[in-house]
């Protein structure tokens, strides 16, 4: 029987956007079903502690730049450490993501990632959401937002009870895995 990683993200984390191709190869490779679960850190970051980023102390979001640039160079993943669109309400994108069909939800997470943060593009504009909705078979962007807000709340709720508290988190069972750099911790536990 196949494993089941539930993925809770949001399409505006440079560290999602580091670690999501990777996630997605090993899932495959280990042949893991993985349930995509955008969720609302803006919700979730007051009651776990967490600041969003223009409220964190200097040092903090100095260190956040640097350790996105080890990263990068690390990966070898194009990325932009001040994208134009940076900040950027994801939750729109979330919405499509939660209405994509389930063998497209990986796919299009991936296409809005990599339009914050290495293509320089807006998810919050219409126009942007539109097309990349398309390219995976959702004719109807604004209808499908709606459509999929309900689900992101739910997500929203289930990650608050299952004490997530940063994007990424891959939750393999009762286990939690917070952060890209996780990976090769999730990877050994999906092959026990």
């Amino acid at each position: 029987m196949a494993q089941e990683i539930d993925y809770y993200l949001t399409p505006s984390s440079p560290w999602t956007y580091l670690g999501h191709a990777r996630f997605v190869q090993m899932a495959s490779r280990h042949g893991a079903v993985v349930a995509v679960k955008p969720v609302d850190y803006g919700v979730i970051f007051p009651q776990s502690g967490g600041l969003p980023l223009g409220k964190r102390a200097p040092q903090r979001q100095a260190y956040r730049m640097m350790e996105l640039a080890r990263w990068r160079d690390f990966l070898g993943v194009p990325l932009n450490l001040q994208p134009k669109f940076f900040p950027v309400d994801p939750v729109s994108a979330a919405c499509l993501i939660c209405a994509a069909p389930r063998g497209e939800q990986l796919a299009i997470a991936g296409d809005f990632l990599r339009a914050v943060w290495a293509e320089e593009r807006n998810i919050a504009d219409i126009g942007v959401l539109t097309e990349i909705a398309a390219r995976h078979g959702i004719a109807d962007a604004p209808g499908a937002i709606v459509r999929g807000k309900p689900v992101f709340e739910r997500n929203t709720q289930e990650a608050l009870a299952r004490q997530v508290f940063g994007a990424p988190t891959f939750a393999l069972g009762d286990e939690l895995f917070w952060g890209q750099d996780r990976l090769d911790f999730l990877e050994r536990a999906l092959a026990r």
